[in-house]
């Protein structure tokens, strides 16, 4: 087996920002599992707010390189497990390379990561479409350059709700908003009854994640679901979710992986949570890694290909009907 760390840099259509940052162009590490001809491909994105940066990215790797590249391995489960204690500080290398090996399995075994998983790709909810925090004006532009079923409006700014209120008065499709922790209690429940009545689906994290006081208010007296992402990184904060958020948000990256994302959305099915994926403007070859367990979901956000103005890789294929997967075995990406 030979590893190889690939970087690359995603230019963006639009500057994305959000409640903590702004950006144009997203840097990205591909890992490349290679032996016997078969190649499998993982990626994870940079983040300055959790201090993900490429140089750690491929420090991380290397100390696990040894294990990768031995034959003491035969599965991607096994090799997450055995490479654990090395990636507790980058999860998203970690994930990376269980991607990665996880498209090799699945491809030496001549088999879709779907089909391997007895998941049935008609079962794939809609993905959102996600506007950035910009001006109104620019906010509509974005909407009407790609009309969408579902669009995930990011908030965080002091005038949310009159973002909302304009953005309603140019499409008839769901809204989801992202706070990104930027609200207090008290405003994500006011707020909540009128995002209802401008038919907003679900809040994500709406308050910062040790607010657990808050949430439980919230909880109990929003008139909307709302999600984790920032309070639900790991395995372990699933369990701890559970009465503060009628559902969680897995990003990939940020639980280490594919492997304990499948176990983190089977616990949120247990405890009678809903269960979504989001991502973190991967190219092609995150996203439809992504695509391939959202059968499994309620709701997905996996439309960060689309907001890349040129992509590194290709894949599976999303429009508002359906999701179309290449006929190629594991996850199906090719690096241009």
């Amino acid at each position: 087996m030979k590893l190889q760390v690939i970087v690359a840099d995603l230019p963006l259509k639009h500057t994305f920002t959000i409640a903590h940052q702004s950006r144009d162009v997203q840097e990205t590490v591909i890992v490349k599992l290679e032996e016997d001809g078969i190649v499998g491909l993982g990626e994870a994105t940079t983040n300055p707010f959790y201090g993900i940066t490429v140089e750690n990215m491929k420090a991380a790797l290397e100390v696990a390189r040894p294990i990768i590249e031995s034959s003491l391995w035969e599965g991607p489960e096994q090799l997450w497990s055995m490479t654990k204690s090395m990636f507790t500080t980058n999860p998203f290398a970690q994930c990376a390379l269980d991607m990665a090996a996880w498209d090799f399995y699945t491809k030496k075994l001549g088999v879709k990561l779907y089909e391997y998983l007895k998941l049935n790709p008609e079962d794939i909810p809609t993905t959102n479409f996600t506007i950035g925090i910009d001006t109104v004006e620019k906010m509509v532009e974005k909407m009407k350059e790609v009309d969408w079923p579902l669009y995930k409006i990011k908030l965080g700014t002091d005038d949310d709700m009159a973002i909302i209120r304009e953005l309603r008065k140019h499409t008839d499709s769901v809204f989801r908003i992202d706070a990104n922790c930027a609200w207090t209690a008290d405003q994500a429940i006011e707020y909540s009854q009128e995002l209802l009545d401008l038919n907003v689906e679900f809040m994500e994290q709406p308050l910062a994640k040790d607010d657990l006081q808050g949430m439980k208010k919230v909880f109990k007296h929003s008139k909307l679901p709302v999600i984790a992402d920032e309070s639900c990184i790991i395995e372990s904060d699933v369990q701890k979710c559970s009465g503060l958020f009628h559902g969680i948000n897995v990003k990939l990256v940020k639980a280490g992986g594919i492997t304990p994302g499948l176990r983190m959305i089977y616990e949120a099915k247990s405890l009678g949570m809903k269960t979504m994926v989001g991502c973190m403007t991967e190219s092609s070859v995150g996203i439809s890694a992504i695509a391939h367990i959202a059968p499994l979901l309620d709701y997905v956000d996996m439309d960060g290909a689309m907001l890349l103005s040129k992509d590194i890789a290709k894949g599976v294929t999303i429009t508002p009907e359906k999701v179309t997967f290449p006929d190629r075995p594991g996850i199906g990406a090719l690096l241009l």
